[in-house]
């Protein structure tokens, strides 16, 4: 018998251990392919497979052999180590089991002649573990007759069988079966529902406790780790366990083991996890230049027109992202997030195209969703990808496969207040894990993605009759305008919605846009103007100019509705500039080298620019 262990044994084990001398089967479901923490010696914990630490319990619990079965290797005594082998093989004969190399034949109707003998067999306890059992049916909804015998067998054994004394004092053992499964529901339901005498075991994900002890294991085996002062290697292994929250044991010794390939310190295990993760060597984040976020404002706002409270609270957001300040400690959040509200045109996606560009310096980057495509009730597997058995299974979700793809971008979620509200549990999952699982069960992580919600939220209110009427107007000031669309967010998120969790995540970078106000007008009216000419210029080598009357008129015709914002303008100076020009240009048949001025713009059912080239003196309208 081995030594008394110190070790706390995890809670699915405790449990089986209370229940061997009270029930005859367990079936034991979850997280079942995971490493287990094992107690090879005093304070020395090995990850190990679960079946051989499975095996190693109910031996140090006095079961005096655990055979093995899958569907693919069949049946197979598990020894402890030191043992010898041939007594396996003595067993196997006695079970009419014919082995070879330590191994008898896989096979359904065996299988059920085997579970017969070893419920009723004599003397010393055994324990039968049927792994892998959920491959022991080919379809769970039309089981086969050899199935249906197989678990009907089962079935009347587990109420036939019962316990007999053995050991020194004597302590009540079954012959126990056990099966280990990947879901409860993969075996038939009339063998467990309602059956006494099965106990339903399932095993969870290692939580911080038990990621601990093997973290601080397997840190030992990084440079520098041994010798590290006391406080760095503390340090180091509390981000290794908070930073791996979700993830299994088997992960843990995987990214150790990567962080070895790669010639990681122990002091870079943050890196490892990240590379086990996304998948990525480097880390576009460390690679952004500082020096161009400290001078970012000018560059936002030549893009971003009059939205100084947003452009400088988004800054502040990057360089946070940027620093890591503020991070939590446990799991993987979103680089950053931020929501953008205001009226349509004034800047939000712009702002977020501006700002792919600043810290990636590609616009490839920048994943967006319009979220009007996401209202019905099941398109969130358009985003996650449809379970399986279900239409597009095989294709995978939209987001998980750019993420998966693209784990560094600017992820932007546009009119979010359209999703239906079976999405917004995702994105509940996206704030507080940083993680979603796929319709195919991979899991992506957004841990490296910086996401930008957008909303016209507040800026109508519908009346008690179902009408919408404006809910903030040009006219009120900028302060009357932010606690309008604040106060309407947050009565659509926690009244309309019942999602208040999703605000309390996203907390202050609730940024709310202003309206385009009539200075700011004008400078995004002259921008787009010098954008044209200049554009024109450098395809065509065309050079056109607009004198003082002509340029006064179109500022007049595009700016005479402001209510649509810089779309709205953008869009009259395609009607009064653009299309009228191309018109002009194409009747003059322009061609490289020469110039023109626009010398009059006359405005009726369609806009005519009276050109004149002022080189070889001519109109065309």
């Amino acid at each position: 018998m081995a030594a008394e262990r110190t070790f706390e044994r995890p809670r699915w084990l405790k449990d089986l251990l209370r229940f061997l001398p009270l029930k005859s089967q367990f079936v034991l479901s979850g997280n079942v392919r995971d490493l287990q923490l094992f107690e090879a010696g005093p304070g020395v914990l090995t990850p190990r497979p679960m079946l051989q630490v499975l095996a190693a319990e109910l031996r140090f619990a006095g079961f005096a052999h655990v055979i093995s079965y899958d569907p693919a290797a069949g049946f197979k005594v598990i020894s402890l180590p030191n043992e010898d082998p041939s007594q396996g093989t003595e067993v196997m004969k006695q079970l009419g089991l014919q082995a070879v190399n330590g191994a008898a034949p896989a096979g359904l109707e065996l299988f059920t002649e085997t579970l017969q003998r070893i419920v009723g067999r004599p003397g010393e306890p055994v324990a039968l573990v049927a792994d892998f059992a959920s491959r022991m049916i080919v379809r769970a909804e039309a089981i086969s007759g050899p199935e249906h015998q197989a678990f009907t067998r089962a079935l009347v054994l587990s109420h036939q069988a019962r316990s007999r004394p053995h050991g020194t004092p004597p302590r009540p053992f079954f012959n126990t079966v056990l099966w280990i499964v990947d879901k409860e529901g993969d075996l038939p339901d009339w063998l467990l529902i309602g059956n006494p005498r099965i106990r339903h075991v399932p095993i969870a994900k290692p939580d911080h406790r038990a990621r601990r002890p093997l973290a601080a294991s397997l840190l030992r085996s990084l440079d520098g780790y041994l010798k590290a002062d006391p406080l760095a290697a503390t340090k180091a292994l509390d981000d290794f366990v908070d930073q791996t929250e979700g993830l299994l044991l088997v992960d843990l010794t995987s990214i150790v083991q990567l962080g070895r390939t790669e010639g990681l310190g122990f002091a870079e295990i943050a890196d490892a996890v990240r590379r086990y993760k996304v998948g990525v060597t480097e880390d576009p984040w460390r690679r952004i230049d500082r020096a161009k976020i400290r001078g970012a404002t000018d560059f936002i706002r030549n893009r971003v027109k009059g939205q100084e409270h947003a452009v400088v609270h988004m800054l502040d957001i990057i360089k946070r992202a940027v620093t890591g300040v503020g991070a939590p400690r446990r799991g993987g959040r979103p680089r950053g997030v931020t929501f953008l509200a205001g009226p349509t045109g004034v800047g939000k996606t712009e702002l977020a195209k501006t700002i792919t560009h600043l810290l990636f310096g590609d616009q490839g980057a920048y994943i967006r969703f319009d979220m009007s495509e996401f209202s019905a009730e099941h398109s969130d597997q358009r985003l996650i990808g449809a379970p399986p058995g279900y239409v597009g299974y095989d294709v995978g979700g939209e987001l998980t496969n750019a993420i998966r793809e693209r784990p560094f971008s600017v992820v932007l979620f546009d009119e979010i207040e359209k999703a239906h509200p079976r999405i917004l549990d995702k994105f509940l999952q996206i704030l507080d894990d940083g993680v979603l699982t796929s319709g195919r069960g991979d899991r992506v992580y957004f841990s490296e993605a910086f996401i930008v919600f957008t909303s016209n939220l507040g800026i109508y209110r519908l009346q008690a009759d179902g009408s919408r009427v404006p809910n903030v107007t040009p006219e009120d000031g900028f302060t009357e305008v932010e606690a309008r669309v604040r106060s309407e967010i947050e009565h659509h998120f926690k009244a309309v919605l019942n999602r208040p969790e999703i605000l309390n995540r996203i907390g202050d970078n609730v940024l709310v846009f202003d309206f385009i106000r009539p200075a700011v007008a004008e400078q995004i009216f002259a921008d787009m103007v010098e954008s044209t000419l200049s554009d024109i210029a450098s395809a065509q080598g065309i050079s056109v100019h607009l004198d003082a009357s002509s340029l006064g008129r179109l500022r007049s015709l595009c700016l005479a509705d402001l209510s649509n914002g810089g779309r709205g303008i953008r869009n009259k100076v395609e009607t009064h500039l653009l299309n009228p020009l191309a018109r002009a240009l194409f009747d003059a048949d322009a061609s490289q080298g020469q110039s023109f001025e626009v010398r009059g713009v006359e405005h009726g059912s369609t806009t005519m620019l009276h050109l004149v080239d002022i080189v070889t003196p001519g109109t065309a309208g």
